[in-house]
């Protein structure tokens, strides 16, 4: 066994899906590095939707205008690396054991003092803040990894903190309806932070304003004091023009598809111009701004991995999510028969994220991932026919079987014609991760 995949496995070995919500404990540790998150300012990043794209959105536009970046994103694809990035490239392995072996002493002994020891994504954090300090970085961009108030990444008080688009998710965790996850997530705000906010149903602004208010923060709402002025479609993507806090810019290419994905270059923009103190009476350099948005790539957000015929994958894994997905797909592709293979973990709400996906796709083969937590294939099957039709869903019991039933059912019916036809893989970061191992070797 490597040094590194020790170290895996001894993060692993943590639970990789154990919550334990106890900001003392990280607290502590970070006390114990020299609170490395102190050594650099941070923009920081939650909502429901579109925070790990949103992320690498800022990241690029940081480094456009010259800064060294740190970017904290979760979870990963296809390495626990991917999680912790210096200059847009994740760690390498030396690095990963290297910042691992100065944190894991200092973890055991906060674990010998606690009835509860540190989480992985406690370990993972702190690793990523004492990286980010030794490389050094003159910015760090974290994203939440639940929530917002008890996230372990809620120990940084950034100047800057970003909500993208908030729906229903982890509703076991941060309560059932919109307004209380909206409460949760506002709780990143801190004194005197600007806050670039999202588009937001009703009852997840008015908690993001009363905590606003609360703390002294300054608001910048999407819609009001930034947007996106327009949009149309290009190859590979789309060309935007983007109200920013402080001017308009133009013909930006942005090279990934979907209205939601200009909503999330919009909030990005905001959140770097507010981090450079760009106001109403500023202006980026607009040919920055296009090479730092030209350069931005979101691995398993509608990523092309095939061609004839088209295998999309994407990681979306709730209902607000498949919307955008789902309009994306009808919007931007011009297929003429879709098939999607869709795993979803057993509990996210499978039904919600069905239905936005049925106008769009002829047919589905359902199937399970490589999660523990997964869904299985039969139970998936049951709620899928309820939805689309017995004569419209098949299943398979791994994901391999299942893309190819997919592809077979996208060829079919097309008198031999390849062009025109796809299949997108989607349900879960687990299911576009697992779909990205096979198919991209």
């Amino acid at each position: 066994m490597t040094e590194f995949a020790a170290v895996d496995a001894a993060l692993l070995a943590r639970g990789f899906t154990r919550m334990a919500f106890d900001l003392s404990k990280i607290g502590e540790l970070l006390d114990l590095l020299g609170s490395p998150q102190r050594a650099y300012p941070s923009i920081h990043v939650t909502g429901t939707n579109g925070k790990t794209t949103t992320a690498r959105m800022i990241d690029n536009l940081l480094r456009a205008h010259g800064l060294h970046t740190g970017r904290y994103t979760s979870p990963h694809l296809a390495t626990v690396r991917e999680r912790i990035s210096l200059d847009g490239v994740p760690v390498d392995e030396e690095r990963f054991v290297a910042t691992y072996r100065e944190v894991a002493p200092l973890a055991e002994l906060v674990d010998a003092r606690r009835p509860e020891s540190l989480t992985y994504f406690d370990l993972t954090t702190a690793m990523a803040f004492a990286a980010f300090a030794d490389a050094p970085v003159d910015v760090a961009v974290i994203e939440v990894g639940l929530g917002g108030a008890e996230d372990a990444t809620n120990v940084l008080h950034a100047p800057v903190c970003v909500i993208t688009p908030i729906g229903l998710d982890h509703t076991e965790w941060l309560g059932d309806t919109v307004e209380d996850i909206a409460l949760a997530k506002a709780g990143i705000i801190h004194n005197g932070a600007t806050v670039i906010c999202a588009a937001q149903p009703e009852e997840a602004l008015g908690p993001i304003v009363e905590r606003c208010v609360e703390v002294d923060a300054t608001i910048a709402r999407e819609g009001t004091e930034y947007g996106v002025l327009g949009r149309s479609l290009a190859v590979g993507g789309q060309v935007v023009t983007l109200q920013g806090l402080g001017a308009a810019y133009p013909e930006v290419y942005l090279p990934l598809h979907g209205a939601h994905q200009a909503q999330n270059a919009a909030v990005a923009l905001a959140a770097v111009e507010a981090f450079l103190g760009v106001g109403t009476d500023k202006q980026l350099d607009p040919e920055v701004v296009r090479a730092g948005f030209g350069a931005v790539d979101s691995p398993g957000r509608l990523e092309r991995v095939r061609s004839a015929p088209t295998i999309l994958l994407d990681a979306a894994h709730n209902p607000h999510g498949m919307a955008a997905t789902a309009t994306a797909l009808a919007e931007e592709f011009a297929f003429r028969r879709l098939v999607a293979v869709v795993a979803v973990l057993r509990d996210k709400d499978a039904r919600g994220m069905l239905e936005q996906l049925e106008p769009v796709v002829d047919a589905v083969v359902v199937t399970r991932n490589t999660s523990p937590r997964a869904l299985p294939a039969e139970q998936l099957a049951a709620v899928a026919v309820e939805v689309f039709g017995e004569d419209r869903v098949s299943s398979q019991p791994g994901l391999p079987d299942a893309i190819e039933a997919a592809v077979t059912l996208a060829e079919s019916d097309v008198d031999g014609e390849p062009a025109g036809v796809g299949v997108v893989i989607t349900g879960s970061v687990i299911t576009a991760a697992d779909a990205r191992r096979l198919l991209k070797r």
